[in-house]
């Protein structure tokens, strides 16, 4: 019987999960299923496929019939037992948000971390407190299953204490209140591979574009964050599906004050209501605004890469200079018309996109006058998550 971990990512409303085999001596992993738990507050449905892409099971459950975390993961167990029995499960790694500034590095989860994890829910409110709450439903129901904390924020700890200072009080810093980043695993796992699939520029000066539902951009230097465009929360940097990005404190103050709105609505505006979905009016899907024929979603479109190609000179300025981009998840990876945009805001820097390599999704999408490099790398969240979980829980496996 093959030994196995489960990587679990939990939102509000949803689970992700993936399960990989350990293989061989080097503990090599290999994906052999996954999927989601979605809507688990309202109307519950379920997918999983297999490592080729066939779907194994679906289900939808009836409106109004929620099934929460907990529901949700008894019958992923069910699920594994049913599909996945001929492996054994080792240990579970967790996608966690925040690890506020006392985790650094994946950690081993205790009854004593789960509590400093739920320390650090006033940082991430829409997002810890979801992933505490699988971690503790797990440690009641498997107690002795090995489970690690895999944070978002700990890639970002090599930056300097310029790069994560805001400009305010000691009063208010010291209780923790500084640039953290996210999306740090997506970056560990692009700077992990940079030295196989783009050696050239392993060790040099790239800027890490992760467009997705969430979109943050990296500077890293010989595969070390320098800075990012995430700060204090997730809704920092450029405008995302539904997020605002970076927004003049002031306009807060304005809405709070002279609108009268509830920080609740504050932060249901700037999370939920804003970034393409809010601009455009139509959707927060970059596919069906690319396809809409409504001014609204083209300025939308066009707000969106010119925030990115902003943000690229700033860092490209922390770096003192850049040899590379890097595009990567959902729409760095699927959106050719969005990169080639990107590219060409950026000529500036001496970048240019090799059409055909760009529209037929090649790896190195840069044409041969490019002094900057331009390159498209699927990121994988879920490996990085089992490779640390493998790592912290050597002995049990």
């Amino acid at each position: 019987m093959s030994d196995a971990i489960l990587v679990l990512n939990a939102g509000s409303s949803s689970i992700k999960f993936s399960l990989f085999v350990i293989s061989g001596k080097k503990n090599a992993l290999d994906f052999v299923l996954g999927g989601q738990l979605q809507g688990l507050q309202s109307t519950p449905s379920f997918k999983a496929k297999d490592a080729t892409g066939k779907t194994l099971a679906e289900k939808i459950w009836p409106e109004g019939d929620p099934l929460g975390h907990d529901g949700a993961i008894a019958y992923l167990n069910d699920f594994l037992r049913e599909h996945a029995a001929q492996y054994k499960l080792k240990a579970v790694g967790h996608r966690v948000v925040h690890g506020g500034a006392a985790f650094f590095v994946p950690v081993k989860i205790t009854r004593e971390v789960l509590q400093t994890l739920e320390s650090a829910i006033p940082l991430a409110p829409l997002h810890q407190p979801h992933n505490v709450k699988l971690i503790a439903l797990l440690l009641e129901s498997h107690p002795y299953l090995p489970q690690v904390a895999c944070f978002d924020t700990a890639f970002h700890h090599t930056q300097s204490p310029l790069a994560s200072a805001f400009a305010l009080p000691p009063s208010i810093t010291e209780k923790g209140v500084r640039r953290y980043g996210f999306h740090g695993l997506s970056y560990e796992y692009i700077a992990s591979v940079l030295p196989c699939v783009a050696p050239a520029i392993a060790g040099k000066k790239v800027i890490v574009l992760h467009m997705g539902n969430g979109v943050s951009l990296c500077a890293l230097q010989a595969g070390k964050s320098i800075a990012t465009t995430m700060g204090f929360s997730a809704l920092d940097g450029v405008p995302m599906s539904s997020r605002c990005g970076s927004l003049d404190p002031g306009v807060l103050l304005y809405l709070l004050d002279e609108l009268q709105m509830s920080p609740q609505a504050v932060s249901d505006l700037l999370y939920k209501q804003s970034g393409l979905l809010g601009v455009s009016g139509v959707s927060s899907d970059m596919r069906e605004l690319l396809e809409s024929p409504l001014p609204s979603a083209a300025f939308a479109v066009d707000l969106f890469v010119y925030r990115i190609a902003r943000e690229i000179g700033s860092l490209a300025a922390a770096l003192g200079g850049v040899d590379a981009l890097v595009f990567t998840a959902g729409i760095g990876e699927h959106a050719p018309i969005i990169r080639e945009k990107i590219i060409d805001a950026c000529a500036w820097l001496g970048v240019s996109v090799d059409a055909a390599a760009n529209a037929c999704h090649q790896t190195c999408i840069s044409d041969a006058n490019s002094r900057v490099s331009a390159w498209v790398i699927p990121t994988n969240e879920e490996l990085m998550i089992a490779q640390h979980t493998v790592q912290c829980c050597e002995t049990e496996i």
